[in-house]
């Protein structure tokens, strides 16, 4: 099978767009028995944050596309980190330089910064100016006599050969045309991205390169490299753009995109990966709440259009909402929700009076399908509308009596209404009962009804319907709590 790689720099959080590049990755390779890959590319040493590696596997994970070979899992092909596979680019360029294909650049710094402010000044795109390609062997073993600082440039030839995008169809760039050759090892011995790539896709076997298409532009360059190795180069794919809905770049600055601030927040995880897609292409429907294996089976490749991708955040909560929903509809799923909202309760809620009867699972487990697609993240159930589910009001009779003078009349009313329909509580009949109990009583307004009833059960004087919460509590609660108020 086909073995894809994703192969982010460990410079800081996982983020929406890398996101997006590793599912379509981790999807092909499912949907064609393949392997995933997940290769740090550390080479920019001054950029590298520490634990950042370990953050973004662990990301993977949490989202569900983890990775079968990986600096965590290792694999066949390892290390699966750039900066411990520096002998392989020393070997990679020495062999370059023995074919010609590449030479040893003795500019300094300041030389190539002239060159750059020169060109910016005339209004011309910077690039290298060639000129130690032209150095004799005499030339160059003279500079390293004298232990010149150098670096190792690769020789771009006119006249690239077209490719075939998976994505975009057929490409040519004539790279030699627009810039300088450029460098593949830096004096440090670190790789650029340009050799790494192509020498790691190689030894790795990589097979098919699924990138972001600001590398479009790079790969006539990049197949330059496999054809002075005399290697097969892998089919390449780019991804378009993924942008805000209102077409910028997406924002790294607030750190709004970044995967552990969704994860904090309590989004599922599969709600992130249905609106990557869904704002995609590459798949048969657009439906919401398409679950990871739905999106294996509708993916094709041939799908993905060229259009940029533009990622409208303001519809998550309703992509989660909808994932919520299946989770609460399904048994095991349901369980994991029961434990996470007990946590979520005693931490919102720990210093207040919580009853225990009130963690017990049976009664978590029922409030969960009753607020089913009523919710759009399970800790909206421990937001104040709803404290009325985990803390037992303190209402005094005499706070009662201030909203209406037939308190005990209503409560037997309600009392008597709620143990008759108790086997059954609906909203529909609750309402219904409820505007026929209030034709009972002297003199009391419905409204002035529901407000004692709502602080006799909640404490609060807003929230959803009473009827709502009367079907939430639960007939024998609701009792207990009436009961309670009246004789306090």
């Amino acid at each position: 099978g086909p073995r894809v790689r994703f192969g982010p720099s460990p410079t800081g959080f996982l983020h929406l767009g890398g996101l997006r590049t590793a599912l379509y990755n981790y999807i092909f390779a499912k949907k064609h028995q393949g392997t995933f890959i997940l290769r740090v590319e550390d080479t920019d040493q001054n950029r590298v944050v520490p634990g950042a590696a370990e953050g973004i596997e662990a990301m993977l994970d949490w989202a569900g596309i983890s990775p079968d070979e990986s600096p965590v899992r290792g694999g066949p092909a390892g290390p699966y980190v750039q900066s411990q596979r520096l002998e392989l680019y020393s070997r990679a360029s020495s062999a370059l330089l023995a074919s010609g294909a590449a030479y040893r650049c003795f500019c300094s710094p300041q030389r190539l910064q002239l060159l750059r402010r020169d060109a910016l000044r005339r209004q011309h795109t910077p690039r290298y100016d060639n000129r130690c390609r032209h150095l004799t062997a005499t030339e160059v073993s003279q500079k390293l006599s004298q232990g010149l600082d150098c670096v190792i440039r690769f020789r771009l030839e006119k006249g690239v050969e077209p490719f075939h995008d998976l994505v975009y169809g057929w490409n040519k760039h004539e790279v030699a045309e627009v810039e300088g050759d450029p460098v593949i090892l830096k004096g440090d011995g670190f790789p650029t991205y340009h050799l790494a790539n192509v020498v790691d896709d190689h030894y790795m076997g990589i097979t098919h390169v699924l990138r972001g298409t600001e590398w479009l532009a790079s790969t006539s360059k990049h197949l330059l490299l496999y054809k002075a190795f005399g290697w097969e180069p892998p089919q390449f794919g780019h991804l378009p753009l993924l942008l805000n809905k209102d077409g910028g770049k997406l924002s790294k600055r607030q750190g709004d995109i970044f995967l552990e601030r969704f994860a904090r927040d309590g989004f599922l995880p599969e709600a992130l990966l249905d609106i990557v897609t869904n704002c995609g292409s590459g798949f048969t429907e657009k439906q919401m709440g398409r679950t990871l294996e739905e999106l294996i089976s509708q993916f094709e490749v041939g799908r993905i259009t060229t259009h940029s991708a533009l990622l409208d955040l303001e519809a998550l909560p309703e992509f989660n909402r909808v994932h919520l929903t299946r989770h609460i509809e399904n048994q095991e799923l349901r369980q994991k929700l029961v434990r996470e909202l007990q946590g979520l309760v005693e931490l919102g809620y720990g210093d207040q009076q919580v009853d225990p009867d009130v963690l017990e699972n049976e009664y978590v487990e029922r409030v969960l399908l009753l607020r089913k697609g009523h919710i759009s993240l399970l800790k909206d159930l421990v937001s104040s509308d709803y404290s009325y589910l985990w803390v037992r009001p303190l209402v005094s009779r005499q706070q009662l009596q201030t909203i209406c003078a037939e308190v005990d009349e209503i409560g037997k009313l309600v009392l008597g209404l709620v143990t008759r329909q108790a086997a059954a509580l609906t909203v529909e009949e609750l309402n219904k009962g409820l505007r026929s109990l209030q034709e009972q009583t002297r003199e009391t307004k419905y409204s002035s009804m529901m407000q004692l009833l709502r602080l006799a059960l909640s404490g609060r004087q807003h929230g959803p319907s009473v009827a709502e919460m009367m079907v939430t509590l639960g007939a024998e609660e609701v009792c207990g709590r009436i009961h309670r108020a009246l004789s306090s």
